[in-house]
């Protein structure tokens, strides 16, 4: 029976992280349209189809009882309101680089982002690290300086990316709530002022949404609800049954895919400083993620048994 478990939970978690690798295609379907609209509606959608869930699984009152106890709890009320604020700015960044031919650089930002929440866990929660993963950060910020020094300016759409995608997930560890409420949740809060915005779009004669003039582009933006939730439902039903080692694997399969479709598919340039840059990355996260495993603690008490007294 646990084998079987394992096989399904890497299956959702392996599921949820293709899905997250091959959604610049989906953004690339709606790239006339702006950035902030898209965002809007994926904000929208996304709540409509996560309080469809909600009600199908016949969650709603446990739902309101998060609700309330979380409107009572000022802390935790302040903790989902900013990470409700941090991730729409990631999903906004997101989609403004994939409809501006920043794919690589986008994919770069997946692949910092472990390490940013490495930091995070440092200055916030006075985590320890090991030599291992102080070696791991310091190549990661040799490969990002690389490509600041030679192109002359700071990959700031990756830094974004790495830095709310990193808080977004230190703001989840202090505010614990369930990962299919919290979604819920997030996407009430910023939907007002999602509604807002696009009512004033569409008051102006500029929306996107013209149901009866481009029915397909409509329906491509209401299916950014479920583009937004079904890899995070497989998310979190694929983190319950596989080790968290095994989660730290599987993440990298975003970026990949991310990187390859912007080098092969979109013809984004990938140069020699890229490749140098990438190539300290992937060896920092190659360290990062082999000290999550006991071969590098073994080798280190090795190590220490045979150092002369």
């Amino acid at each position: 029976m646990g084998t079987g478990t394992d096989k399904l939970g890497i299956l959702c978690a392996a599921g949820a992280y293709i899905l997250w690798g091959f959604l610049p295609l989906y953004w690339k379907l709606v790239e006339h349209i702006s950035a902030l609209e898209v965002l809007a509606h994926r904000i929208v959608w996304a709540f409509v189809f996560m309080m469809i869930i909600v009600v199908i699984s016949k969650q709603w009152n446990v739902f309101k009882l998060e609700c309330l106890s979380i409107i009572k709890d000022r802390n935790k009320l302040f903790g989902i309101t900013a990470a409700s604020l941090v991730i729409s700015i990631n999903w906004l960044v997101y989609i403004w680089a994939v409809n501006n031919n920043h794919v690589v650089e986008a994919s770069l930002g997946y692949y910092v982002n472990p390490l940013v929440s490495i930091l995070l866990g440092v200055l916030v929660l006075k985590e320890q690290l090991n030599k291992w993963q102080i070696g791991a950060f310091i190549l990661a910020t040799i490969g990002v300086l690389n490509m600041t020094i030679h192109f002359g300016s700071i990959p700031w759409v990756a830094l974004l990316l790495a830095i709310s995608f990193g808080l977004y997930g230190l703001l989840k560890k202090l505010v614990s709530v369930n990962s299919v409420f919290g979604l819920t949740i997030e996407t009430l809060i910023v939907t007002p002022i999602a509604l807002l915005f696009l009512s004033t779009v569409h008051s102006n004669g500029t929306g996107g949404f013209q149901l009866s003039t481009d029915p397909v582009v409509a329906l491509l933006l209401v299916g950014t609800g479920m583009a937004t939730a079904i890899p995070l439902l497989l998310f979190a039903s694929g983190a319950k049954r596989i080790p968290l080692s095994m989660v730290g694997f599987l993440q990298y399969f975003a970026p990949t895919i991310m990187l390859i479709l912007g080098v092969l598919l979109f013809k984004e340039p990938f140069t020699t400083v890229h490749m140098i840059s990438f190539t300290f990355i992937w060896s920092a996260l190659t360290i990062y993620t082999l000290s999550r495993t006991k071969l590098l603690t073994k080798l280190e008490g090795r190590r220490s048994i045979n150092k002369p007294m």
